[in-house]
């Protein structure tokens, strides 16, 4: 299959054709030619207004659900809403059924999904069942094709079990992530701790237990001298506390989701239960410092934290909803509604970086290239589009999401996945 992409803007730091109207040729997958313009007869055609292409995008924190939970995700639906918004590459947390803790069910999820347009990495469990009590075999896991290791939405909340998991990985240069929650404090909270709570009526989850476990956590890096990745930071002195650990020589990183730059817990004043995640939605000015971490580039990636849940999950009364929210096809217009482009130094090419080659470093995955000869590995998009998302535009099987009719800005074309392709 032969396809030009005619007149796109390239968004990729280190490629020499940053910033430049192209087109791209590609045939059989592989880059063929970029030029000023291309005449080669193609099977298809991509010609737009404002048209930018970059390396294919990589989302850090997903749940496809498979197997086990196939009425709220599979691999095959997780891979189309992963494409819809504009992501080649998703790590999937292991919370499943049977939990991803073997090499076996490493090997399945690789197997059942090496055929989808988007590549999916499995992360491997830190402990037999994701339970928090026995370390699982991350060695074998790690040789049958898991990038990294990490309990998901069971934060690891022993000390000792964890100090002895970031020795295990440093044999094979591994990265723990860690979704920073002590259970133990306000185990019954519904939401953040503090004004809105109290007016709501709802028992609050303090930001502490979110900065205790942080700061934890890096001591035991510290000791350890491995690697771990935070994912969803939500406070303003959690962010923190990261920043003065990798100032400090570290190998500390962390992630942001969109959802905690667009809403704070004075969205919550009608009870929506598509907002009720964990970590909870913080205060505006918890808010306002994540979308600061992201401007500066103090954030290391942005994570989606898609959660799929089926419809008697969210439909009910807020105390008995489940924690989560879609968001795959929703990280792009939701971070450009919320960092307008170009104020305050934002550029196109920020976004872009923390979705692609950021995330890729992180956890040494090999950064694609957008140059001749490579295979392409591309998404497609226009950054300046401003639409009303809409529930036709969920590929999930799941739609729990609050950002159904909200105007978003920055829209994904399509994804080119070798010879895989999807547009939307």
């Amino acid at each position: 299959m032969k396809v030009l992409i005619r007149q796109t803007t390239i968004v990729h730091s280190a490629s020499p054709f940053n910033g430049l109207l192209k087109d791209i040729f590609i045939e059989d997958g592989i880059i063929q030619l970029i030029a000023d313009s291309i005449t080669e007869p193609a099977d298809l055609v991509i010609e737009q207004p404002n048209l930018h292409t970059s390396i294919g995008w990589m989302d850090v924190y997903s749940h496809f659900c498979d197997p086990g939970y196939e009425y709220r995700e599979t691999l095959e639906t997780g891979a189309n809403a992963a494409a819809a918004g504009g992501f080649t590459d998703v790590l999937v947390i292991p919370n499943t059924n049977p939990v991803v803790h073997t090499k076996s069910q490493v090997e399945y999820i690789i197997q059942k999904s090496n055929t989808l347009v988007v590549n999916i990495h499995p992360l491997g469990a830190v402990t037999k069942n994701a339970a928090g009590a026995e370390l699982a075999e991350m060695y074998d896991m790690r040789r049958s094709g898991a990038v990294a290791f990490t309990d998901g939405t069971n934060s690891i909340q022993s000390p000792g079990l964890l100090l002895k998991a970031l020795q295990y990985v440093l044999a094979f240069d591994g990265t723990i992530v860690q979704v920073a929650d002590d259970k133990s404090i306000q185990p019954q909270g519904l939401m953040n701790e503090g004004i809105i709570s109290t007016q709501l009526g709802l028992p609050g989850k303090p930001a502490i237990a979110e900065e205790l476990m942080i700061a934890r956590d890096i001591e035991l890096v510290k000791y350890t001298h491995s690697k771990i990745h935070f994912t969803g930071i939500s406070t303003k002195k959690g962010m923190a506390l990261i920043r003065e650990a990798k100032a400090s020589g570290l190998q500390v990183s962390f992630s942001v989701t969109p959802y905690h730059a667009v809403f704070c817990d004075e969205d919550l004043a009608d009870y929506d239960t598509n907002l009720k995640v964990n970590p909870p939605l913080r205060t505006r000015e918890d808010m306002m410092a994540v979308r600061l971490a992201i401007l500066r580039g103090e954030a290391d990636a942005i994570a989606s934290h898609h959660i799929p849940r089926n419809y008697d999950s969210k439909v009910c009364e807020f105390e008995y909803a489940k924690n989560g929210m879609t968001g795959l096809e929703t990280v792009f217009g939701a971070i450009g509604n919320c960092l307008p482009l170009n104020e305050q130094g934002w550029t196109v090419e920020k976004i872009i970086t923390l979705l692609s080659e950021a995330p890729r470093k992180i956890f040494n995955i090999a950064v694609p290239e957008l140059k001749v000869g490579a295979t392409a590995v591309l998404t497609l998009f226009n950054p300046a589009t401003e639409y009303i998302f809409d529930e036709k535009m969920i590929a999930s099987k799941s739609k729990n999401t609050p950002f159904t009719g909200m105007p978003l800005k920055g829209k994904v074309i399509g994804i080119i996945n070798g010879s895989k392709t999807h547009f939307n």
